[in-house]
């Protein structure tokens, strides 16, 4: 259980530090952005190009990453609901007070991807302990479906999402990046200066 909420906390962790990060970049390259467009100054908006050309490669290098590790992805999804289903299960039949962290994450799952259970077998096993009071563990529609083929469906079939929000914002980086060059030139070639 301990070990459970341990691993639980480092990625809820390791999720709020990297969105944080990623914000703070974004907010230092926007700045630079807009900043160099009200200035008129080449030398931020070089910089705000190059720094775009940097995320637009990086957003590339994860998105091929991503599409060519997605079974991989998704066994360490289905080993990580396995190994939390098993916690839960074992702790809430055992021990009342321990069930409430492994369980609120299964629940979670569960509600999330609408289904319960591992398999066939412990998705029946699963509603018949919500049916006598000893869990609550399955979402209240009554799904029937195993989970191990929600979690394979979801990094299979529904990738052509993921792809899509991804090709969406390398189409607005390639636009931002053609404006700023554009202005940059516009400001070298202005009679102005």
């Amino acid at each position: 259980m301990h070990q459970v909420h341990a691993l639980l906390l480092q990625l809820h962790f390791l999720g709020v530090h990297i969105l944080i990060a990623v914000g703070a970049v974004m907010m230092v390259v926007g700045f630079l952005g807009c900043y160099g467009a009200i200035q008129e100054s080449q030398c931020l908006l070089g910089t705000f190009f190059a720094c775009l050309v940097i995320l637009f490669a990086c957003e590339v290098a994860a998105g091929i990453w991503g599409f060519m590790h997605k079974d991989t992805v998704s066994k360490e999804m289905i080993n990580f609901y396995d190994s939390v289903y098993d916690k839960a299960m074992t702790q809430s039949l055992s021990d009342q007070e321990k069930k409430k962290a492994a369980a609120s994450v299964l629940k979670i799952f569960h509600e999330t991807l609408s289904c319960c259970g591992k398999g066939q077998g412990t998705t029946f096993l699963t509603h018949f302990t919500d049916t006598l009071g000893l869990t609550d563990l399955c979402p209240t529609a009554g799904t029937t479906s195993s989970c191990h083929s929600r979690i394979q469906e979801l990094f299979s079939d529904k990738i052509y999402l993921i792809g899509i929000a991804a090709l969406v914002v390398a189409v607005i980086m390639i636009f931002e990046m053609i404006f700023s060059m554009v202005l940059c030139c516009g400001i070298r070639n202005s009679p102005v200066y």
